[in-house]
């Protein structure tokens, strides 16, 4: 008997599951594919959304100019995008400089692509930061003046917890977005952040501010860490349904705490790496609504009572 209807199945693939040979932090990120073969291949397997990171879009952008993409996007029935990732935004001299100008082009490019959220980053050395030395306060003050920031364009800003840098867990996070209280600051929660930083799902949704969640990710991984996290989150993550994380009551409890947004797909592995582009956003795109179908089975979780 079937214990829950997810109605809501719109699916985002995340800058890495739709850029072919392209990897964060590898080179300039950006996809060695022409966007016309990726939005052919995403649009035939079922995607109503997509991501960009800045490199890749502003080398389209170069290439074909901002209103030819919106076009292109809306030609291949993308009705979401996404766009990412504002790094060291806390930071002073070039790193700020560069982060800035990062800011500056996201901000611009959402209000024609119709974007609304954009992704950041904690303090993480492959993205620059010489060490983990912002301190908690300065960091959520810089994070209230981005989302504030954000806001004067209509945007807001979802910062992404990560195991290896200086927000490790998503009762962390969570606990950071109550002390801020800006309404355009909020969270990405991702099923590899939240299993490898040690939360169990049902503590993520008794930890979370689901006012504050803006973006949810899926994906899955190996039971143990292969290598070090860097390499596993970047080299070592599965499509859903293929590895040890359990996607399906990951989806199950963020459909029971609430969550009834589009679901982003990030699945940044050699493997998907090394797959034609057309085979494997289908592939992928398929692993997951066998996951949602599974999570619609699963006894409910317990619902958070301090959201």
């Amino acid at each position: 008997m079937t214990i829950r209807r997810i109605e809501n199945r719109d699916l985002l693939a995340t800058v890495w599951t739709w850029s072919g040979d392209a990897a964060p932090a590898r080179g300039d990120e950006s996809s060695p594919l022409d966007i016309r073969t990726r939005l052919e291949a995403v649009q035939a397997a079922g995607w109503k959304g997509v991501g960009f990171v800045h490199s890749d879009l502003m080398k389209i952008v170069d290439r074909i100019g901002i209103s030819s993409l919106k076009g292109l996007l809306d030609d291949h029935g993308i009705e979401i995008v996404e766009l990412e990732f504002i790094s060291n935004w806390w930071a002073d001299g070039e790193l700020r400089k560069a982060s800035d100008t990062v800011r500056k082009d996201l901000f611009a490019a959402a209000a024609v692509l119709g974007t609304k959220t954009i992704k950041v980053g904690a303090e993480l050395q492959s993205f620059g930061a010489t060490g983990q030395t912002v301190t908690r306060g300065r960091f959520l003050d810089s994070l209230d003046a981005l989302a504030t920031d954000a806001a004067r364009f209509d945007l807001r800003v979802a910062m992404e917890a990560m195991p290896m840098s200086n927000v490790r867990t998503i009762e962390e996070a969570s606990q950071m977005m109550r002390e801020i209280g800006n309404p355009h600051a909020g969270l990405v929660v991702d099923t590899w952040h939240v299993a490898r930083g040690g939360s169990s799902y049902q503590s993520m949704i008794d930890a979370l501010p689901m006012e504050h969640v803006f973006v949810v990710e899926l994906d899955d991984a190996d039971e143990q860490v292969v290598g070090s996290l860097w390499d596993d989150t970047v080299n070592r993550r599965r499509m859903p349904g293929d590895g040890a994380l359990d996607t399906a009551s990951f989806i199950t409890a963020m459909h029971d705490a609430g969550w009834r947004g589009h679901w982003g797909v990030e699945i940044i592995s050699e493997e998907l790496r090394a797959k034609p582009i057309a085979e494997g956003v289908r592939e992928v795109f398929d692993k997951t609504i066998a996951s949602f179908d599974a999570a619609e089975d699963i006894p409910a979780f317990r619902t958070p009572t301090n959201a």
